[in-house]
């Protein structure tokens, strides 16, 4: 059985720690340097992470600021108005 590509496996721990909130929404991630880091891989397979989650509207990315938890993901519910 074929390893699961590193990309998948930060994609799955960045929506593990968004579901038990560790992440929430608004909350900026580490950059790139430092999530290579933590995962202990090159630049790229955090970049493709981001670039899925990004698409999939999970997070957020803003040129020069950072990526962000996205404050309306697909998915979750939103607080209705009162």
């Amino acid at each position: 059985m074929p390893a699961t590509p590193i990309y998948q496996q930060i994609m799955a721990d960045i929506r593990t720690k968004i579901a038990n909130g560790d992440l929430k929404p608004g909350d900026k991630l580490p950059s790139i340097a430092e999530l290579t880091v933590a995962y202990s891989c090159s630049a790229e397979p955090v970049k493709m992470a981001i670039r899925m989650l990004n698409t999939l509207g999970e997070l957020q990315g803003h040129q020069g600021r950072g990526v962000y938890v996205a404050t309306d993901q697909v998915g979750r519910q939103r607080p209705q108005a009162m």
